[in-house]
């Protein structure tokens, strides 16, 4: 059919071709694609470098006809008498490909998809934004979509169209602020990202996909098609076990882990092992330490491994560093085979500020606060997330979610809560902004928080959510119906702080400094605690666990097993960081691996299996369980003997069906005939001594003790005990 050139242009005005040819059309479907006019089918395609392109029958690949060249940019044109299914045949300067147009598809996005997304209600994100591989009217490809309200033009770019914006500019869905392509013939493991033209007109450094479900491994910075195939999953009978109150009631002992430093092959230039590899390694060692859980410190895509993942960029993306999704899958799915639960770190407070990624992602603050007084991290120099934006909190609630239900976490650690909680953190007067009502809260941060639990309580029953917050922020692990944050569990950093400042202290000057060790049963049941010995604890100067212990080796090792013992006999959930466990004698290097040659020396091998049997008793003895949230469950024994250094704790099962007394001798001297009185007569068994010469102690023991009927600390009946030097002791009481 000849179809003279401005009949294949009709319609379109030179500032439009214009815009198209110089990619800065905002609306690339006006002018591509199939259209009517004058009892015609005008089909235009913009393919610079392209050297013929014809149109070809999508049922039979008959020529329909050839296209002209519109403009010498690139922009082609063809006619044909009616609108049928059709196909582009482009020959390349070295290729023919064959593809359908993706022009000629329809609307991609619901309206309820959109009006969700504005709501910041659209918890499923990730299967409507970023890119979805899919099947429309048979044809198989992949639908590319991302906010970005404040663009003139946004495209998809990738290797399939030689990271060209001008190709493949998107459809903007005005009431979302949502841009939309579909590309057929695409399929997973495709590298992309978007190329946005800002208000100004300015073309931004290419942005990776906020949503993407996969990303290169850095310093690469693409994002990846991921696959929508459903993980093959094995672990039915943990999901449909999993109850959050019972893992909250019970023990709960975390192991902290970077995976990348955990172990690394020496024999392969000190790689991090994969996730395939850890299944295989730390799986099996974690469950034979007896903790129940691993936690992993982020591994949401991050660009800077020095930041341990604490300054994440794909917030849905699991770092290509270990591996694929599917791998990570492999490896949780492994975990919950071994009866081990999975909490992973996650960071909604702050991202860095790489161009490739949210700052200014659209050429606004979109992401962010404008102003950096509400938007500028200055102690990380990363930018916070703007928390009264709707569509921001549920980009972030729908992260959240998104480790939950796709890949069946356990729980999620929320980092840096105070930061978030307070608008001044970090701040001196005049350079921060007040709230509505002149204060320092965070009024935003405390509805996100009460949101997001909410949320999560709702669809993902099995799950809890851990708070990082460093202050006294009232009701952080109350439901949000009384005015709490909504959080199960608090990291108790108070008690870290004390216990740590008074363990580090040589012995003789222990006794001016007893109060750090009992004050943190003054707030105990304030919040459901958990006691974390992180990763910041052991890293920075401030050396490993053991290295802050005072003394010769001797006093060295007891210190810290008599302080891990008394951590597991203290009110509160456990967290130790990797390492030491087995008494690291340097602090932690993210660019290293634990220090495991040290288990050939008999006093690490202690410290391991003290751990392991902490865990084990922790795990057999409700006493040393119930009590962590209620306080009915503990009285001190012997609170204020200073003098001696002397603790003792009394931990109570439900109903006083058990009991539990915890002793702690914080001097090098041996206490033999210490006096504490119990609120049972009986024999008292001892079940426990850090002292024990299989922990590398001096093997002083109390075995089986009888009750004496001589009155002490209030109480009608005691016990006489020998304490060892440097030693916490655990005995059991007599059943009632």
């Amino acid at each position: 059919m000849n179809v003279e050139r401005s009949e294949l242009l009709a319609g379109i005005g030179q500032d439009a071709l214009w815009a198209l040819i110089e990619g800065r059309h905002g609306d690339p479907f006006s002018i591509l694609g199939p259209h009517e006019s004058g009892g015609m089918t005008i089909v235009r395609v913009y393919l610079p470098g392209a050297e013929a392109i014809d149109l070809i029958d999508a049922t039979s690949d008959r020529v329909v006809t050839p296209f002209s060249i519109a403009h010498p940019s690139g922009l082609f044109a063809a006619a044909a008498a009616s609108r049928t299914g059709y196909r582009l045949r482009i020959t390349w300067p070295d290729a023919v490909q064959i593809t359908e147009d993706p022009y000629s598809f329809g609307l991609l996005l619901g309206e309820l998809d959109l009006h969700l997304i504005s709501e910041g209600t659209h918890y499923s994100l990730s299967r409507t934004l970023g890119a979805v591989d899919m099947s429309i009217d048979g044809i198989s490809g992949v639908r590319f979509a991302v906010w970005a309200p404040n663009a003139r033009r946004v495209s998809v770019v990738g290797d399939f169209n030689a990271w060209d914006g001008r190709r493949n500019p998107m459809r903007l869905r005005q009431s979302a602020g949502v841009w939309e392509l579909f590309i057929p013939r695409l399929a997973p493991g495709e590298r992309y990202k978007f190329e946005i033209v800002d208000a100004q007109g300015t073309c931004l450094p290419q942005k990776a996909d906020p949503v993407a479900r996969a990303s290169e491994a850095a310093p690469s910075t693409a994002s990846i098609v991921a696959s929508s195939t459903p993980f093959r999953w094995t672990d039915d009978g943990w999901m449909k076990g999993r109850s959050r109150q019972d893992r909250l009631e019970g023990a709960l002992s975390v192991y902290e882990v970077h995976a990348g430093s955990w172990l690394r092959d020496q024999k392969d230039g000190n790689r991090s092992l994969d996730w395939v590899e850890l299944s295989q390694r730390l799986v099996p060692y974690v469950r034979d330490m007896g903790f129940t859980h691993i936690e992993l410190l982020p591994i949401m895509e991050h660009p800077f491994g020095g930041s341990w993942g604490y300054q994440p960029l794909g917030l849905f993306a699991p770092t290509g560093r270990y591996g694929t999704p599917e791998d990570f899958a492999y490896f949780i799915d492994r975990c919950h085979g071994a009866g081990l639960g999975v909490i992973l770190d996650w960071v909604p407070a702050h991202f860095p500020t790489d161009v490739w990624g949210l700052a200014r992602f659209d050429g606004s603050a979109l992401y962010e606060h404008e102003d950096p007084r509400e938007g500028f991290h200055r102690d990380w120099n990363t930018l916070i997330y703007n928390l009264g934006r709707k569509e921001v909190k549920g980009f972030l609630i729908a992260s959240a979610l998104e480790w939950l239900e796709r890949y069946h976490i356990d729980g999620l650690r929320v980092d840096a809560v105070a930061s978030m909680l307070y608008r001044d953190y970090s701040r001196n007067e005049g350079e921060w902004i007040p709230n509505q009502y002149g204060g320092r809260e965070n009024l935003e941060a405390v509805e996100f928080f009460k949101h997001l639990n909410s949320i999560i309580h709702e669809r993902c029953p099995h799950a809890m959510t851990i708070a990082e917050e460093s202050t006294a922020w009232p009701g952080v692990t109350k439901p949000p119906e009384q005015g709490g944050l909504g959080f199960d569990i608090k990291w108790n950093m108070g008690w870290m702080h004390d216990s740590l400042s008074y363990i580090e202290k040589d012995p003789i000057y222990r006794s001016y400094a007893h109060g750090t060790m009992t004050f943190g049963m003054l707030y105990a049941y304030s919040e459901h605690f958990i006691l974390p010995i992180s990763h910041d604890e052991v890293v920075y100067g401030k050396g490993s666990l053991l290295t802050k212990m005072p003394g010769d080796e001797w006093q060295k090792f007891a210190n810290l097993r008599s302080y891990l013992a008394f951590m597991w006999g203290h009110p509160g959930k456990k967290l130790l960081f990797m390492g030491s466990e087995v008494a690291q004698p340097g602090e932690w290097n993210h660019d290293g691996s634990v220090t495991w040659d040290v288990l050939d020396r008999p006093q690490h091998v202690g410290i391991q299996r003290l751990v392991k049997d902490l865990n084990g008793l922790y795990g057999d003895e409700p006493a040393l369980q119930f009590g962590d949230f209620h306080p009915e469950g503990f009285e001190w024994a012997a609170a204020d003997d200073a003098v001696n250094s002397v603790l003792g704790m009394l931990r109570y099962a439900l109903g006083r069906a058990s009991s539990i007394l915890v002793m702690s001798n914080f001097t090098p001297v041996p206490r033999y005939g210490y006096r504490v009185g119990v609120p049972s007569d009986g024999v008292w068994i001892e079940k426990m001594t850090t002292d024990a010469r299989e922990y590398g102690g001096s093997g002083l023991v109390n075995g089986a003790v009888s009750t004496e009927p001589v009155p002490a600390h209030g109480r009608a009946v005691s016990l006489s005990l020998t304490l060892p030097p440097l030693s916490t002791i655990f005995l059991q009481g007599p059943s009632p």
